[in-house]
């Protein structure tokens, strides 16, 4: 049934991306309005809200969800405390945004996708953003069109300026990678079959013991090849590219020349510093578009069998990475109920 007043929303977690969404639930969305917040930092949670009218204060995520005025929830907390927050939301049958990872393994996103199911109808999108962004979503029309033909070879770039401290060589693979995961299943339609992982000698930018950059490389049920050079410290700035090889032709984005100055001998543009500032139009088209759907009483956008399958990949990756090789990615057989 469609809503007609604004879509009351729970933020569950109010750190870096759980703030910013509530600023931009605020600010930007249309038709949505900030219900209720909750963080297990009580201070974080009330700075957050601060200035929202109406907007309820909780260290509790249940509390948050079961406060007056809650119609959906958005969960921006650690992907640890993913599962039981969605869990929450089904017992409340409230509509669910979820940044990634829907959880941290494919054993509790299984158990997610079952609970969903159990529902019978879809509660979640996954946060995957790059969906949204004008230059991928341009590359998926180009490929859905046939053009150029099957896509043959996916060459991504991803490149960070540093990482924070305690960043391990694993969330290479689940913290960034796990993108390109997801964009090369939707942008190819095609499941990712298995996984490989070469590492270089480290890098001199990278902190002692990460094993940075490192390139991945996917083979998929459509005969495709993909690689992935994951870098996190380059130190110049936040990159994210792709190029498709196709039969008749390629395509690329992510060059960043939306301006290019020339002057003192010298020609270039700016590079974005991370990724909130390279993503933020997508992140907002994402809301809106979880936002829109919702008040429509539908549920669009990547499933909780996305976040499903990409936890598994990154399983797969994991075990690569840390030396067995070429491993192969275990998947159920996907439900018609996400078809």
């Amino acid at each position: 049934m469609a809503q007609r007043g604004p879509l009351g929303v729970a933020v569950i977690g109010t750190g870096k991306m759980g703030a910013d969404h509530v600023r931009r639930l605020h600010e930007v969305t249309n038709g949505a309005r900030v219900a209720a917040v909750a963080d297990v930092d009580a201070e974080r949670a009330k700075r957050a809200a601060d200035g929202i009218e109406g907007c309820s204060v909780h260290t509790d995520p249940i509390a948050a969800m079961r406060a007056d005025g809650v119609e959906a929830v958005l969960i921006a907390s650690p992907g640890p405390a993913h599962e039981a927050a969605l869990l929450a939301a089904f017992a409340h049958d409230l509509p669910v945004l979820c940044e990634k990872p829907l959880t941290p393994d494919a054993a509790s996103a299984l158990r997610v996708l079952e609970a969903e199911r159990r529902l019978g109808h879809r509660r979640v999108q996954v946060g995957f953003m790059r969906r949204y962004d004008t230059e991928y979503a341009r590359l998926k029309s180009l490929l859905d069109s046939g053009e150029l033909g099957r896509p043959l070879m996916l060459h991504n770039r991803h490149r960070n300026v540093s990482t924070p401290p305690g960043f391990t060589s694993a969330m290479l693979i689940s913290d960034s990678v796990v993108h390109e995961m997801d964009i090369t299943r939707w942008l190819l339609g095609q499941e990712i079959t298995a996984v490989t992982v070469l590492c270089p000698t480290p890098s001199g930018n990278a902190p002692e013991g990460l094993r940075d950059p490192q390139l991945v490389l996917f083979e998929t049920d459509g005969g495709a090849v993909v690689d992935v050079e994951i870098n996190v410290n380059c130190g110049f700035g936040y990159q994210v590219q792709a190029e498709v090889v196709c039969e008749r032709g390629t395509a690329r984005i992510g060059d960043g020349h939306a301006l290019v100055t020339t002057a003192a001998g010298r020609w270039g543009g700016a590079v974005a510093q991370d990724f909130v500032e390279r993503f933020e139009d997508a992140y907002d088209r994402q809301m809106q578009a979880w936002v829109d759907a919702t008040r429509r009483g539908e549920v669009t956008g990547p499933s909780a069998w996305d976040g499903y399958a990409t936890a598994a990949v990154c399983e797969a990756g994991v075990r690569a990475q840390t030396g067995g090789g070429r491993i192969a990615v275990e998947l159920v057989e996907r439900p018609d109920f996400y078809r």
